[in-house]
C-alpha cells in the first residue's frame, strides 16, 4: 500500500485511472482541486497537481486508505465487462463504507444499462428502470444501493449517467479503437448493428466536467443525472464527419450480431451480446436536465471527432 500523503480536507480522491478517471483527475487540476488519483498500481504518466496512488478499492482496507482525508470521491472503476456482474457489487460496498466512514460526497459514473430496451423512447432521468439483461440488473441493482444509502443518510451520493464514451484517450468504446485507427490508416472500421439509426454519444472531457460539476455542486445530491451529451444523430453521420476530417472515406464494416472484431475479442462479444439491442434500437439521451440546472451545455460532435481523430494521429505514431 502507497503512503499516505499529507493532503487538505478540500482533496478530491479519484477511484480508477481509466480514461474516465483520468480526465476526471486533469478536470479537477484544472479547476484547482488537490487530486489523488487511484488505481491497483499506482503507476502511469505524471501530470502536474496529482498524486497517483495504489489501492485495491474492491477491499475494504484497501478502499479506506485510498479514501482518507478526502472531501469528494469519484467512483470511475471499472473491470473486465466479462467479470462485471460478480466484480462490481463488491467493489461498490467497499467503496461505500470506506467513504461513509470518511464523511465524504460520494460522486459515482454510471451508463445507461438500468433503462433496458426503451424501443427508441428519448431517456430521461424519469425514463423507468426495466432492464432485463444480467447487467443491466446489476447496474440497477447497484444504483439502488446507492440512491438507498443517500436516503438513509449514510453517505451522500449522487450519480453521473453517459452514454457510450467517445473522445481523446477513449479506446474500448464501440466509437473508439475499432474506429478511429482504421478512418486513419484506411483500415476497416467497425458499425454495429443499424448505423442508421440515432445514437448518443458523450464526450469523455464533457463526461468528466460534468462530474466534477456534480463534485462542486452538493445540490444535486440523491439522484441521477445525465451528463452533458450531443444531440443525437447517427454513427452513420458521425462516420461522415469523421471521413471531411481524415479526407479518406471509411471502409465500414457492419456487425449485424456480436462476434470478434478488432479490439473486441470472443470473450468481451460473447459478454455484450445481451447488451446488444443498444445497436438496433435508437439510442437517444435527453442531458437538459443536466444543462438547465448547472448551466453547462455539451460539445458540438464535429468539435469531439476533430479532437478525437488528432489524438489517434498521434497515439498511433506511438505504436
Amino acid at each position: 500500500m502507497s503512503p499516505i500523503p499529507s493532503d487538505s480536507r478540500s482533496l478530491h480522491v479519484v477511484l480508477g485511472s481509466g480514461p474516465a478517471g483520468t480526465s476526471v483527475a486533469r478536470e479537477l487540476v484544472r479547476r484547482g482541486h488537490p487530486v489523488r488519483l487511484v488505481d491497483r498500481r499506482g503507476e502511469g504518466p505524471d501530470f502536474e497537481g496529482v498524486r497517483r496512488f495504489a489501492a485495491d478499492v474492491g477491499t475494504a482496507e484497501g478502499a479506506r486508505a485510498a479514501v482518507e482525508g478526502a472531501a469528494v470521491v469519484y467512483h470511475c472503476v471499472n473491470v473486465a465487462y466479462h467479470l462485471q456482474v460478480e466484480v462490481m457489487p463488491g467493489i461498490q460496498e467497499a467503496v461505500l463504507s470506506a467513504v461513509e466512514s470518511t464523511g465524504a460526497r460520494l460522486v459515482v459514473l454510471d451508463n445507461l444499462y438500468p433503462y433496458g430496451e426503451t424501443g427508441g423512447a428519448v431517456m430521461t432521468e424519469d425514463t423507468p428502470w426495466r432492464a432485463t439483461t444480467r447487467k443491466g440488473r446489476m447496474r440497477a441493482a447497484l444504483d439502488e444501493r446507492y440512491l438507498a444509502a443517500h436516503r438513509e443518510g449514510r453517505v451522500r451520493v449522487v450519480l453521473g449517467r453517459s452514454a457510450d464514451f467517445v473522445g481523446p484517450g477513449v479506446l474500448n468504446s464501440t466509437l473508439g479503437g475499432a474506429v478511429f485507427p482504421g478512418a486513419i490508416t484506411g483500415g476497416e472500421v467497425l458499425g454495429i448493428g443499424d448505423i442508421d439509426l440515432p445514437h448518443s454519444y458523450t464526450d469523455i472531457r464533457d463526461v468528466a466536467a460534468g462530474l466534477v460539476t456534480l463534485g462542486e455542486r452538493p445540490e444535486g445530491d440523491g439522484r441521477a443525472w445525465h451528463l452533458p451529451t450531443a444531440p443525437a444523430v447517427s454513427t452513420r453521420e458521425i462516420h461522415t464527419m469523421i471521413e471531411k476530417r481524415t479526407g479518406r472515406p471509411l471502409n465500414v464494416v457492419i456487425l449485424e450480431e456480436a462476434r470478434a472484431f478488432g479490439p473486441f475479442d470472443e470473450v468481451f462479444m460473447a459478454e455484450y451480446a445481451e447488451m446488444f439491442y443498444q445497436n438496433v434500437e435508437p439510442q437517444i439521451v435527453d442531458s437538459s436536465a443536466f444543462e438547465r440546472v448547472f448551466g453547462m451545455a455539451p460539445t458540438p460532435l464535429e468539435v469531439t471527432v476533430d479532437a478525437t481523430v488528432t489524438w489517434y494521429e498521434q497515439w498511433l505514431t506511438t505504436l
